[in-house]
């Protein structure tokens, strides 16, 4: 018999049976070549893996807003819905004491001189107005018009010259939703003159809108666009008095305008897609550029068969 030892095979152990199943095997480093156009290609992807990756935190940290269309069915409780108004405007060649608002709809709501939430400030040394005031109307066409229909005395000259700072309806809006200039579409318009007892006519075409925050919170307000127009009237051969008219109707299509953010699962998604199809188009460039080195290098050498 053979006096040398016997081997014992060692029995395979639970970790390497865990080992077999390693798709990501690994190459020893004697094994691999290191290239300059390698390392340019890798320097190139890692900063283009970089840019997308900014770019994509960026977009996932951003709020998109996505809007919907529909009509809305009117609430079944036997009353006109109400809608708040905000105004704002000033009417520099107008004194306080002759301006007031009239309100009427198609409801039979007339009402000269409304006197609720108002305020009257003197601007132009005392012979102009800013005038403000909140109030409500019904939700059905109607109008609002600011005139000297209830001044005490009228004046022997009016001039309606005027300029809107604001007009919104609905709740007021705050942050990012307020920037939209549908909502306040008249914010910022050009002063107009009103030299030869002109009337203005503003013609509103409100839109129903609903803005639900990522908290769930909708707030309720109304877009509007606008048309406009001044001219002079006359009646039974007398100027008739000029004012400054709102004249509104509804449309029935509902805007409705949802915060949204992108899921946490797309944006790991965009994530791995990113690193992973640069890491592969990378390679298949490399081995473009390695496969191309080579056959020139040969060629150079006529080893090329």
């Amino acid at each position: 018999m053979d006096g040398g030892t016997t081997p014992v095979l060692r029995r395979p152990s639970a970790m390497d049976a865990i080992k077999r199943f390693d798709v990501y095997r690994k190459i020893p480093k004697d094994l691999t070549q290191p290239t300059t156009a390698g390392a340019a290609v890798s320097i190139i992807s890692g900063l283009f893996i970089l840019t997308l990756l900014f770019t994509e935190f960026v977009s996932f940290l951003s709020v998109e807003v996505k809007s919907e269309l529909f009509v809305e069915q009117p609430k079944r409780t036997g009353k006109v819905e109400k809608i708040p108004v905000f105004l704002n405007v000033s009417v520099p060649r107008l004194k306080c004491s002759y301006v007031g608002l009239d309100i009427q709809d198609e409801m039979g709501r007339h009402e000269v001189g409304f006197s609720g939430d108002t305020e009257k400030v003197e601007i132009n040394d005392g012979e102009g107005c800013l005038y403000t005031a909140s109030f409500e109307v019904n939700k059905v066409p109607g109008n609002f018009h600011l005139s000297t229909h209830s001044a005490q005395e009228q004046p022997t000259e009016i001039n309606f010259g005027h300029e809107v700072h604001s007009l919104t309806f609905g709740e007021r809006l705050e942050g990012s939703a307020a920037e939209s200039g549908a909502f306040d579409a008249l914010k910022g318009s050009p002063y107009m003159e009103g030299d030869g007892w002109p009337s203005f006519d503003y013609y509103l075409k409100i839109v129903p809108s609903i803005y639900q925050a990522r908290s769930g919170v909708e707030t309720r307000n109304f877009q509007y666009s606008y048309a406009k127009k001044s001219y002079s009237s006359f009646g039974h051969g007398h100027r008739v008095m000029p004012a400054v008219w709102f004249r509104y109707d509804m449309s029935p299509i509902t805007v409705k305008y949802t915060e949204h953010r992108q899921p946490f699962y797309h944006f790991i998604t965009t994530i791995c897609a990113i690193v992973g199809g640069t890491f592969t188009v990378a390679g298949i460039i490399d081995s473009i550029i390695f496969s191309a080195v080579n056959v020139f290098q040969k060629a150079q050498i006529g080893k090329l068969s």
